[in-house]
């Protein structure tokens, strides 16, 4: 056995993370060991890497879960403490891992250090300095520093870090951050100096919608920091921010989130963070107050280059402009090198598409996201301090003819979140679009999970980040960038009754009534139950729950007050909703506001949150709330029920989305889901196989299909290849997720400048039904962190194979599938230690299926035959399936073809409706006609003019190949 991945409250070693609710987490792996399942295991921790002093040991016991284990041990601040597990397997094997560790802040510690502001106008960006002696060997050092806005921290002239950006972005009024880091390394006995950097970023900056706010949350540059130094004969030196330090005006002269970032290189002075400077012609600081309520230890993953990417090609438009491709819209920055003469300035002007061959940024609004640079004649790498972007094309103006792209190097900057998950197929394109998925999270998981990160707005939308919260957890180990965003929303909703902005932070401009800083939209708000649901559901950690379950409960409690008082129908039908966000059927197609009703959104909404608060209860054991919501649920559901169905449970809102959240989100009795799902089949072929759904419809289409027996249809959504469809835009050459299903036009012509992202992650959403229904991986709620995991595999045969893998809390899963040349199916299982799966295979009879090892071996399993499927149980270890399936999956047309099977296919609904675009172009008829055979077509007296049997043989050799 093995023992990896120890993580602190969901993080590898953090230094100077807020740790009030400390929990442990690890995964064991068995590699060779015979042992499949934990018997029992150890905690140690101890505030020495030796052990010798041990503060807490757990005991051998069975009840520790590595998904979550909380030591009760009293933490001191500014201390680091090791930890080590040791795992007992039920076949006796032992393991202890290597020693993992954490380190406290300064918790409840009093802060000797001041906040102080230069004294400068507000406006320009400072320098701050400080220097200071030690006389003595240093043991350890660590800084606790914040800023604001942003801060860049150097020591003895070297950067501080690896991060960016710090401290984040948050609600600034009501907590902010401070970050720790170990600079041992960087200090020296004798002299030493510190120097920090500031910049506007949210806090004083332009922003918010339409970025026409400035100062959101304060109008002066303000630093606070503490150094705590350790020398080697046991005494410590602390230096701290005070009306000593000095300041002067920085060489960036302009910063912005959107407007990018000017660097005059004239005005750098030289060794401005060594000791050595003479800074005896600086300015004083001031001491001063930063109101806010909390100040408290980290909850921000740092914001990292985690990526870096070489340019692919230089290009010369036809309005002779010289821009670079970086081949992938990302967000972040471009470093480059410059050798110019003193006085020269250069620009960088970023965008995300190429229009007519040409630069183009209108999409960006207002946002001038560029980067200039004044050369002080001296050759050097350089790059933004205070700034990001979001981009693929770079235009470079003002340099030199001849341009090197050796001296460009694109820096992808997101959290710090690790990869987890990863799909791939026999389908270029939908291999393509899961990359795109995942480069929208990338670029919008920066600090918050914003909408996009280039135009003038990269704000945390509510909807957009519970619509991706599964999809994120999918992909990348996302529970304490969450946990973050959710403390964000907390402390919110605290001051609005519990209500929740829609977006988070909220944007709250000084004496004014803007509507971008509303609160309490269905789908939006409902994040808070969502996202601590989802997190809980992929990673099983109780903690993470409880610490939101209050937030949860407070949103419901706001729901009922809303239905209360406007007259306890339990529906909610008051207020504004956004309802299916940029949904295809409303009044206006090219409008914001879906063809569902918004009250009906808002209801469903109602009961989908219940529920959840209810299920949050019962696993926290709050048995008595779990009661008293699960009735207000069920009242909800009765009275959307009779609202909006009729007896015989056909529902009044004939809308895809409306069909949709009846089935997802269980509106409806089980004996009305038959119909109801097949007239969202229906439904879906009158509109010819294609989504008109929004965001609400979107994220749960092809779940519901899949959930009751249409995976054929969800398939067809996938590998639609014309608009409104995922491939569409990949087929256009996306490389991130569009806002918008026709964000770009077929032409290349981009549809609109006004609202047009085209890196927004929340229909990226789809990857998450790639991973559950596709390839199969389910957690469980009776058992979260996939401690069980439900295998559903559902191939077609437009793909020859699908595999998936997920690092998951319990460990690695895989999965896979192939349908081999001769029509058979193949399935493979990875199952981590101490998990258990349930299986189960499609279309199979348990007489026919052979089972293997890892080693290839035949074995014998307890098939248990369900309907048409086999269910199968399974423990730890690998496992392969093969069987004839009992129905083909590679499809052959012909008479008995019904009209929706052939324009699920692509290929055959283009020669179809070439054929017959009589059908096509009739919505009518082509409803009339759907679930036909074709050879009732023939027969049909008013359709056998249009079907023949001549364009019908033409047909079948056209498309059975």
């Amino acid at each position: 056995m093995r023992i990896t991945n120890l993580r602190t409250n969901q993080i590898k070693n953090p230094l100077g993370f807020e740790l009030d609710h400390l929990r442990l987490s690890w995964i064991t792996e068995n590699e060779q060991s015979n042992s499949l399942f934990q018997s029992h295991a150890c905690v140690e921790i101890a505030d020495d890497q030796n052990f010798k002093n041990i503060i807490y040991q757990s005991g051998k016991r069975e009840n520790i879960d590595s998904l979550s284990f909380t030591p009760n041990v009293i933490l001191e601040p500014r201390t680091r403490y090791y930890w080590k597990v040791t795992v007992w397997g039920d076949a006796g094997d032992v393991a202890t891992s290597d020693i993992a560790w954490f380190e406290t802040g300064k918790m409840d510690e009093q802060w000797q250090a001041k906040w102080i502001t230069p004294t400068l106008d507000k406006d320009i960006h400072p320098l701050m300095r400080t220097s200071f002696h030690l006389d003595k060997e240093i043991e350890s050092a660590r800084i606790y520093i914040s800023g604001l806005g942003i801060y860049h921290l150097e020591m003895n002239g070297e950067k501080v870090g690896d991060e960016y950006l710090a401290p984040g972005f948050h609600a600034y009024d009501y907590w902010l951050q401070y970050q720790t880091y170990d600079v041992t390394d960087q200090l020296k006995q004798g002299e030493n100096a510190i120097g920090v950097m500031l910049g506007n970023g949210w806090y004083k900056g332009r922003f918010g919608f339409d970025g026409v706010h400035y100062e959101l949350y304060g109008n002066q540059f303000a630093l606070i920091a503490e150094l705590h130094v350790t020398l080697k004969d046991g005494t410590t030196t602390i230096v701290k921010t005070d009306d000593a330090w000095k300041c002067t005006s920085s060489p960036i002269t302009f910063s912005d989130i959107y407007d990018g970032e000017i660097y005059d290189a004239t005005k750098e002075i030289k060794d401005w963070s060594l000791p050595k400077l003479n800074d005896q012609n600086w300015n004083q600081v001031l001491e001063t107050e930063i109101n806010t309520e909390k100040f408290i230890g980290r909850l921000s993953l740092p914001v990292k280059i985690m990526e870096k990417r070489k340019p692919i090609e230089k290009i010369i438009t036809p309005a002779g402009e010289t821009v670079i491709d970086l081949g992938q819209n990302m967000t972040g920055w471009l470093r480059f090198k410059v050798d110019l003469p003193k006085g020269k300035k250069v620009c960088l002007q970023f965008g995300e598409i190429l229009q007519n061959g040409n630069f183009f940024r209108e999409n960006l609004r207002t946002a001038k996201a560029e980067y200039q640079y004044i050369s002080n004649g001296t050759a050097k790498f350089v790059e933004p301090y205070f700034t990001f972007y979001g981009f693929r094309y770079v235009k470079l103006v003002g340099f030199d003819a001849e341009i090197d792209l050796e001296n460009f190097i694109g820096c992808v900057m997101y959290s710090d979140i690790e990869e987890t998950g990863h799909i791939e197929t026999s389908h270029p394109l939908v291999n393509q679009l899961f990359q795109n998925a995942m480069w929208g999270q990338k670029g919008n998981f920066l600090d918050v999970p914003t909408d996009c990160p280039q135009r003038d707005e990269r704000m945390g939308w509510t909807g957009d980040a519970q619509i991706f919260a599964s999809a994120a957890s999918f992909n990348m180990y996302s529970p304490a960038f969450f946990r973050k965003y959710m403390y964000d929303l907390r402390e919110e909703q605290k001051r609005i009754n519990g209500s929740v902005p829609f977006t988070v932070p909220s944007i709250k401009p000084k004496g004014e009534t803007d509507f971008m800083s509303g609160d309490g939209s269905a789908a939006w708000g409902d994040a808070a139950t969502i996202i601590p649901w989802t997190i809980y559901l992929h990673y099983g950690d109780k903690g993470l729950l409880n610490e939101q379950f209050e937030t949860m409960k407070a949103w419901v409690d706001y729901i009922k007050k809303q239905d209360d008082d406007s007259g306890g129908k339990r529906l909610w039908r008051v207020g504004f909703h956004f309802g299916d966000w940029l949904a295809l059927d409303g009044e206006d197609p090219n409008g914001f506001i879906g063809g569902t009703d918004t009250h009906y959104v808002a209801s469903a909404y109602y009961y989908y949150s219940t529920q959840i608060v209810a299920k949050a209860a019962n696993v926290l054991g709050k048995l008595d709330l779990a009661e008293k919501y699960s009735i207000l649920a069920d009242e909800v559901k009765q009275s959307i029920i009779n609202e909006y169905f009729t007896p015989n449970g056909k529902s009044a809102i004939n809308t895809q989305t409306a069909l949709i959240l009846a089935l997802h989100m269980n509106l409806v009795p089980e004996h009305y889901k038959e119909r109801i799902a097949e007239d969202l089949r229906d439904k879906l072929a009158g509109d010819n196989m294609h989504l008109k759904t929004g965001f609400v419809g979107t994220p749960y289409f092809a779940p519901a299909l899949s959930e009751n027996g249409s995976s054929e249809d969800a398939y067809t959504l996938l590998l639609n290849e014309d608009y409104p469809s995922w491939l569409y835009a990949v087929k256009l050459g996306a490389t991130t997720v569009w806002e918008r299903w026709n964000s770009v036009l077929p032409d290349g012509s981009i549809s609109g400048s006004g609202m047009n992202s085209l890196n927004h992650y929340a229909y990226g959403s789809i990857v998450e039904w790639m991973y559950r229904y596709m390839c199969g991986i389910n957690p469980v709620e009776r058992a979260p962190g996939f401690r069980e995991i439900l295998f559903t595999p559902k191939p077609d045969g437009r793909l020859d194979y699908a595999k998936a893998t997920l690092n998951s809390a319990s460990g690695r899963i895989a999965t896979s599938w192939k349908i081999n040349a001769d029509g058979s199916l193949t399935f493979t299982f990875n199952i981590p230690f101490n998990t258990k799966a349930t299986v189960i295979l499609p279309d199979a009879v348990a007489e026919k299926i052979k089972v293997k090892d890892k080693n290839g071996s035949r074995i014998k399993l307890d098939l248990m035959q369900n309907d048409t499927n086999v269910d199968v149980e399974l423990w730890p270890g690998e496992f392969t399936f093969e069987y004839t399936p009992t129905k083909k999956y590679i499809k052959n047309f012909n008479f008995s073809t019904t009209v929706r099977d052939i324009i699920s296919y692509n290929e055959a609904r283009s020669y179809f409706n070439e054929l017959f675009p009589e059908i096509k172009e009739n919505k009518f008829i082509l409803e009339l006609v759907a679930n036909k055979r074709l050879d009732e077509l023939v027969e049909d007296h008013l359709l056998s003019k249009i079907v023949t049997k001549d364009k019908l043989s033409k047909f079948f050799r056209s498309v059975n190949k």
